[in-house]
């Protein structure tokens, strides 16, 4: 079960999302680049972000624990990231549902911010697959992802629905257990 829980490195803290997080995020989110390959725009408005939170984005401790991303050094909100699709029995859950604010793309954020979570995901929680999925077409997504040290899987097709109604075909990652003792030395050597 996921427990909701603050995460942080030297330059990122990973808090559980709060009603407090919505306005920063708001901002991180108004760059319309960032939504061409995230399934919808929840920063379209502030009342579209509002309604999001409540609907999609509250705490679940068998399913989800959404994150807000603050950049310490200026405790600001610049995305958003979660662990979801928890299976307890097979012991794996997903990483994504991922964005992070123009600025601070391809900056430390993400690998800070992925290692947290990989760390609470396997030596906390125990898990032995985290997975990670994105747009086959997101080749940047897909780069920070393979940076990480995931291995690609292969192409999901028609995985998720995305808002205008057509389907994506997901390019799906994973990182195993018996990885993380070679993927976390490298990830700290780049904090």
């Amino acid at each position: 079960m996921f427990e909701k829980r603050s995460l942080s490195s030297q330059k990122v803290a990973l808090q559980p999302l709060t009603q407090q997080h919505l306005a920063g995020l708001f901002e991180a989110g108004q760059d319309p680049k960032l939504w061409r390959w995230i399934l919808t725009n929840y920063c379209k408005t502030p009342e579209i972000l509002n309604d999001w939170f409540w609907q999609t984005a509250q705490f679940d401790a068998q399913q989800q624990l959404v994150m807000a991303i603050v950049n310490r050094a200026d405790n600001q909100v610049v995305g958003t990231t979660r662990l979801f699709r928890l299976d307890t029995f097979n012991r794996s859950a997903e990483i994504g549902h991922t964005f992070i604010g123009v600025p601070w793309q391809r900056s430390y954020v993400n690998t800070h911010s992925k290692y947290l979570l990989l760390k609470y995901a396997f030596e906390t929680l125990n898990l032995v697959r985290v997975t990670f999925c994105t747009h086959e077409n997101n080749q940047q997504s897909r780069n920070a992802i393979a940076r990480l040290g995931a291995r690609f899987e292969g192409i999901h097709f028609k995985d998720r629905l995305l808002a205008d109604g057509n389907f994506r075909n997901s390019a799906r990652f994973s990182i195993i257990d018996e990885q993380w003792s070679e993927i976390k030395p490298k990830l700290e050597e780049w904090l």
